[in-house]
């Protein structure tokens, strides 16, 4: 082995140990309501959103998801929701709906199953929310529900945006009422 060949070997080895390292690591957070911690996950990941976030959800009342999800566009994330038709038809969910399209964010609900219950959160292209946790008052309030976060997982977020993009093709745009 001559030591030009030592030295690119030496270099590559560099290289590549220099990349690895700026690669974040993946990381697993957990949850869990009314003791409030789901809540502040699920709000910390809107937060954290610098390119997209997508969200599927039962139910939608939560003014705090809402403020987060609003919040986030006016940064210049893409923001989409998708959400189950029977599963919002309350004055709060509505409401909570209007406020997202007055806002520029694309709304969609979906009535072809006997419930949508996915609660699905998928941020910049890398990271997952899922759980139990509605978007919902009574779920940071009153329900016993739990949060799970993967973070820097791109295949699994793949995988999420797979399925959420199949329910929002099977969407109606939401039409505000005011």
């Amino acid at each position: 082995m001559t030591i030009r060949t030592l030295r690119s070997i030496t270099l590559a080895g560099v290289l590549l140990l220099t990349v690895s390292s700026a690669v974040a690591a993946p990381a697993i957070e957990a949850g869990f309501s009314p003791e409030g911690s789901a809540l502040r996950l699920v709000l910390g990941t809107i937060d954290d959103a610098r390119q997209s976030i997508r969200l599927m959800g039962y139910s939608f009342t939560s003014p705090e998801v809402v403020k987060a999800l609003t919040d986030a566009k006016r940064r210049g994330v893409d923001v989409k929701v998708v959400l189950d038709e029977k599963g919002n038809s309350s004055k709060a969910s509505v409401a909570a709906m209007n406020l997202l399209v007055n806002a520029d964010i694309p709304v969609r609900t979906v009535n072809r199953f006997k419930i949508m219950h996915d609660k699905i959160l998928i941020v910049d292209n890398h990271t997952v929310e899922v759980g139990s946790y509605n978007w919902s008052r009574a779920a940071a309030r009153s329900n016993s529900e739990n949060a799970l976060v993967v973070r820097e997982m791109p295949e699994l977020a793949k995988t999420y945006l797979a399925h959420w993009q199949s329910r929002w093709d099977l969407g109606t745009d939401w039409k505000s009422s005011y």
